[in-house]
């Protein structure tokens, strides 16, 4: 049976279809342990199926490996919100309703420092985390220096391993793999045709409004929630702990292997800046944070909200729930 939502609107309200199956991607390392805690919350209160994977450490699968998962969502008590760090999968392809996607991303520089000394020392849920996490690291790799990582090209800090975040918006197609053009436009058109929203991790209290006021049913509550001091003592525990600073010369080095990296979140950032202006959401945004010195094109500026006459929020959202 179809499933409708009340949109308030400036005038009147109207029932619109609302998506009754919807994934969250995650991307490692960029706040997604912070909004799985709020999903399990949220799941409670509004009584949606949540369901979550225990496998954190498998993007890419095989084309079986792909219909089995897809079989198995798919086949799930529906309203679903499924979430895995997993790479895009195209439902479609194997006969199946595309899901609407979900999704957060961060400044990629950061979001692989975060992950470095995730890997090495854990956050604050325990001393021994990172043990468990990483038992088989040798002790010289856990205390590498990172700008030895950086300048001296160990693979952990070199490519392959820095084009991460593209391949979540990418796909299962070996070539998502590889850093390049065809990837990174292959990802920009996901995001168009295939997410509902990609927000980033700066402007997180955004990002939830926004989920709240596209996905009601599962998200409704959120900033309240989340802003709860309870619920922020829970999310101090997720801060990666040890963390330094490299060189300036090694984030040099860092921009410019990631350059793909940064086109796309800069990408992703002017997207999300549209959808806050299109729904009235000034940026605040304190400090602008410094930007790599190569070609990437400057951010539009969004302080101003959008005068959008030809196209009203509803007609918006029914449009990108009928996609």
């Amino acid at each position: 049976p179809a499933i409708f939502c009340l949109l308030p609107s400036s005038s009147f309200s109207r029932v619109l279809p609302f998506p009754s199956q919807v994934v969250y991607n995650r991307v490692g390392k960029c706040g997604s342990r912070t909004v799985v805690l709020l999903l399990r919350i949220l799941s409670e209160k509004h009584g949606f199926n949540l369901v979550t994977s225990d496998i954190h450490n498998k993007t890419r699968l095989t084309k079986n490996e792909q219909m089995e998962l897809i079989k198995n969502i798919s086949t799930a008590e529906q309203p679903y919100l499924f979430t895995r760090h997993v790479h895009f999968l195209n439902f479609s392809r194997f006969g199946g309703d595309q899901p609407v996607y979900i999704n957060i991303i961060r400044d990629p520089v950061n979001r692989f420092l975060s992950n470095y000394f995730f890997r090495r020392f854990g956050d604050w849920r325990g001393e021994q985390n990172h043990m468990i996490r990483t038992p088989n690291m040798r002790q010289e790799e856990r205390y590498l220096d990172i700008n030895v990582c950086i300048l001296e090209n160990y693979p952990e800090c070199s490519n392959p391993r820095l084009f991460y975040i593209i391949p979540y918006f990418c796909g299962q197609h070996p070539r998502c793999r590889e850093p390049g053009e065809w990837a990174l436009e292959r990802a920009k058109l996901n995001v168009n045709e295939n997410f509902l929203l990609v927000g980033i991790l700066e402007e997180l209290e955004d990002v939830l409004l926004l989920l709240e006021r596209f996905l009601p049913h599962y998200f409704k509550d959120v900033l309240s929630i989340y802003k709860n001091p309870e619920h922020r003592k829970l999310g101090n525990l997720t801060v990666t702990v040890k963390k330094t600073v490299p060189s300036p010369e090694a984030i040099q080095v860092l921009y410019q292997r990631m350059r793909y990296e940064y086109e796309f979140y800069y990408y992703v950032k002017e997207q999300f800046h549209l959808l806050k202006r299109k729904f009235g959401l000034k940026s605040h945004i304190r400090k602008p944070s410094p930007r790599p010195e190569f070609f990437i094109p400057s951010p539009l500026e969004t302080e101003e909200p959008i005068n959008d006459e030809e196209e009203d929020d509803e007609k918006w959202l029914e449009d990108i729930y009928k996609r």
